[in-house]
């Protein structure tokens, strides 16, 4: 079907050019003024000589130009590639490589991590853009506003027609146990996201949907800002997250619908400024996660936000959602399939497996990536006759509901034993001088393998390893107990809150 993602902007434009499309740090701006944007953005594009095909990346923080950037390679046939705004020098030059990219705009703060490496990457000197938000725009680069605006503003056409399964963006997974791998999601696979989300929370077009969460992940590109703007609702957004301000603005603009991950909703609760504002405006919550705990569902219910978990990989985004109306029971779970996704659990010998009993979650619908780029074995191996091999462990209970066990990489054999650390993990975090805790496999003389539990303790406290064995006696399993215990001062996380074990075996086992 020839149809394409940047459409959206054009039609919202035609349909309501005076709607406010986005109000990103209290300034607001119109659909015209956000289409318009990404048009001569697009034109830019085509006379550096981009064609239908070619990659260009940002590395940015939330703002209109990464929209704007977003929905110019979308009306070209581009394929779009989000930096996440917190690698370095070497991480970005392996993801900029991995995928040929031609062009890359950056924010200013970034470009100490782009210059040692601008000679090694696969780009024209003069392909390099700089958006200025507190610095300067360095000499090697073009200054994105004093180019982009002598372009036109009207829509441009491709030299090529883009199809719905032409490929739209590559989003780098987040290399929790790995290397980073290159999701491609499709034209059609983002509108497919559009329909759940919009169908999921009855998002109307006069919602305003206020968001934190980056766009340069799956979450904050195709679970909140996509499906707003094709709706035709406003999106409230800053360039990052501000606890007090996310609280703050729900007042301030009234939002209706609010997306919160679960690392943020609990700085958010942090903060104590939901106390002090009127949250009576918010009709819809959601973001969650897979591990979240129930303090944190009642401690934001007690205050007026229901927040409803979900669960999503970067290969298919939100592929389980919570019913609104599921009772409190059901929430150590991370909802049902969602609207577009057939889910089901099954065994290593590829057989369905009954409820309650844990095996590998498998996914199928029009939401599945198409591929991971440039690796035909890994995509083999995790797309198996349109069936996506999600990688992680859980079980479904009689009513359909999804629980989240750990992933396969993680969960190791102690005594011929197996141990998900996730199950640990869940009883170790309720320890009152625990604040963060990571369970990983760890060589074993006698067991074959013990858990190593990380942990990072509450301000002012500290936990020896006899205090961790203690507490977990009569909770888990004997064998599930951890062997050794190490403290850190943080947890190396990515950009939406999880935890990175690949970076504490590689670093600290």
């Amino acid at each position: 079907m020839k149809w394409n993602i940047g459409k959206i902007l054009s039609k919202r434009e035609a349909f309501s050019p005076d709607k406010i499309a986005l109000i990103f740090e209290d300034t607001p701006l119109t659909y015209r003024d956000l289409n318009r944007e990404s048009n001569r953005v697009a034109h830019f594009f085509a006379e550096k000589g981009l064609k239908k095909g070619d990659r260009i990346a940002v590395d940015l923080l939330n703002g209109p130009e990464f929209l704007a950037c977003y929905f110019a390679a979308a009306k070209l046939g581009l394929i779009f590639v989000p930096m996440n705004y917190r690698l370095v020098s070497q991480e970005l030059k392996y993801q900029l490589n991995r995928c040929n990219c031609s062009m890359l705009v950056f924010n200013d703060q970034f470009k100490e991590y782009i210059d040692p490496i601008r000679n090694s990457l696969d780009l024209k000197e003069e392909n390099f853009v700089c958006v200025t938000i507190d610095g300067e725009c360095p000499a090697w680069a073009l200054d994105y506003r004093g180019v982009i605006s002598h372009y036109p503003a009207d829509e441009p056409i491709p030299e090529r027609i883009i199809d719905l399964d032409d490929p739209l963006t590559i989003l780098f997974t987040s290399g929790v146990t790995g290397s980073p791998k290159g999701a491609v999601i499709t034209h059609g696979q983002t509108y497919f996201k559009c329909f759940q989300i919009i169908n999921y929370t009855d998002m109307r077009q006069g919602d305003i949907v206020q968001s934190q969460a980056p766009l340069c992940h799956s979450a904050g590109l195709f679970a909140v800002s996509t499906p707003a703007l094709s709706r035709g609702a406003t999106l409230l957004m800053r360039s990052g997250f501000d606890p007090e301000k996310f609280s703050l603005d729900i007042e301030r603009y009234s939002a209706t619908i609010v997306f919160g991950l679960s690392t943020m909703m609990r700085f958010v609760l942090n903060s104590g400024v939901l106390d002090k504002v009127d949250l009576s405006s918010v009709r819809f919550v959601y973001g969650g996660g897979e591990k979240t705990s129930q303090t944190l569902y009642d401690e934001l219910a007690r205050k007026g936000l229901n927040l409803l978990p979900g669960f999503g990989q970067t290969e298919n985004s939100a592929m389980a959602l919570m019913p609104e109306h599921a009772p409190r029971s059901k929430y150590k779970s991370v909802g049902v399939a969602n609207f577009f996704t057939e889910l089901w659990i099954q065994n290593e010998k590829g057989q369905r497996v009954k409820p309650g009993e844990i095996g590998q979650i498998m996914a199928r619908g029009p939401n599945v990536m198409k591929e991971y780029w440039d690796m035909p074995a890994e995509t083999r191996t995790t797309i198996v006759d349109d069936v996506l091999h999600t990688g992680d462990l859980g079980y479904m209970d009689e009513d359909g509901y999804l629980y989240v066990v750990d992933r396969m990489k993680d969960m190791y054999r102690s005594g011929a034993e197996n141990v998900y650390p996730a199950e640990v993990e869940a009883e170790l975090i309720k320890h009152p001088k625990i604040e963060q805790v990571a369970i990983v496999g760890v060589p074993n003389e006698k067991w074959g393998e013990t858990g190593k539990a990380f942990i990072v303790c509450s301000e002012g406290q500290t936990i020896t390893h006899s205090e961790v064995a203690e507490y977990l006696d009569g909770k888990v399993a004997r064998f599930k107990i951890p062997g050794y215990t190490q403290l850190l001062d943080s947890m190396p996380q990515t950009v939406t809150g999880k935890l990175r074990k690949g970076v504490l075996k590689k670093k600290y086992c």
